[in-house]
């Protein structure tokens, strides 16, 4: 049976890139967005390059759609073999207000839903399967080089590291792989470095060899 990616933050830039990417090498992929129009033409645009993919709707903000759409999935399809959490609200601060509420909606969407997206796969069977959990990171986190036109997602990225030291530490022990790539640049189409397919390969190889588990890329 093939294996199965669940990937959480479906979308034309990085997060297709990385489920293409599985995808060529035999994975089934899920992908989990809050458009379903998009979704729609993510499924067609998968299935016309011959691979298997179902889609769900989830919407980051609300963890409650996330449980809905992962347990469809693996309802479905069984227990996955990686989850990738590809999420980030990158639109620029400007001069808005940077209030508690903005904080708290952002954490959720950028952090908290990451946290229980792997909570919800780290189940025995994932342990057995030796799942692996990859976070797309900041590389703010390591550089700790501000982009203050991005102050909650610096934030956000910074906690999302400390969750992904927690969490790789705390289920190690069980056979569960947790890591993060930590994207220290602005994505861009055609880039050697940072074009999406390209750094989709990054994700790969950290599931495959599951070593280095802070990768600044």
């Amino acid at each position: 049976m093939k294996k199965l990616l669940i990937l959480v933050g479906a979308g034309k830039g990085l997060g297709n890139a990385i489920a293409k990417e599985f995808a060529s090498h035999d994975f089934r992929v899920a992908l989990i967005a809050r458009n379903a129009e998009n979704l729609t033409a993510y499924r067609q645009e998968f299935q016309a390059l011959g691979y298997e993919v179902m889609t769900q709707v989830g919407d980051t903000l609300y963890p409650e759609t996330l449980t809905k759409a992962i347990n469809a999935i693996q309802a479905e399809w069984g227990t996955c073999d990686a989850l990738i959490y590809n999420v980030g609200i990158t639109e620029l601060d400007n001069d808005r207000p940077i209030t508690n509420e903005l904080l708290m909606q952002r954490y959720q969407i950028d952090a908290a839903s990451a946290y229980h997206c792997a909570m919800l796969v780290a189940t025995p069977e994932f342990a057995a399967k030796q799942g692996a959990i990859i976070f797309t990171g900041g590389g703010f986190a390591k550089t700790f080089q501000p982009l203050l036109a991005l102050k909650p997602l610096c934030i956000d990225k910074a906690a999302l590291n400390a969750m992904n030291i927690v969490l790789h530490h705390l289920l190690a022990p069980q056979g569960i792989f947790v890591g993060s790539v930590l994207v220290s640049n602005v994505i861009q189409p055609n880039d050697p470095k940072y074009a999406p397919d390209v750094i989709a390969k990054a994700y790969w190889k950290m599931y495959c060899e599951r070593d280095e588990f802070e990768l600044l890329y």
